[in-house]
């Protein structure tokens, strides 16, 4: 390899001087990227309980009937908590009452640990 020449040398120098220190060896030190924190974010969120919200509501015909799934919804999955969607109260209170059995259908369809209650919403 050759010595750098005089007006190498001279760049370098004006740029150190410029930049108030040498040049960085490695650009990516010091750098933290967004997959080391995303997981922690998600989680402190409630978004990570290991089921994805468009599984259930793909699947929610299948689980629950064409009766029901006509009249209600998915709407959320938090923390092992359905949020379901109800068209009317009385749709509502006959999903009250319905509630063990569909809790162990979708229990027996997506986990046990991952399903904890199901809540009801109107609208």
């Amino acid at each position: 390899m050759s010595a750098k020449s005089r007006t190498d040398r001279i760049r370098e120098e004006i740029l150190r001087e410029w930049r108030g220190g040498d040049e960085a060896t490695d650009l990516d030190s010091g750098v933290h990227l967004a997959n080391r924190f995303v997981a922690a974010i998600l989680k402190a969120a409630g978004a990570t309980d290991g089921l994805d919200e468009d599984e259930v509501k793909a699947a929610w015909r299948e689980v629950a009937g064409d009766f029901i799934a006509a009249n209600s919804q998915p709407v959320s999955v938090k923390a092992g908590h359905l949020v379901l969607r109800v068209t009317q109260p009385a749709m509502r209170f006959h999903l009250e009452q319905m509630k063990p059995m569909l809790l162990d259908r979708i229990r027996a369809r997506f986990g046990a640990e991952r399903i904890h209650s199901v809540r009801f919403t109107l609208g």
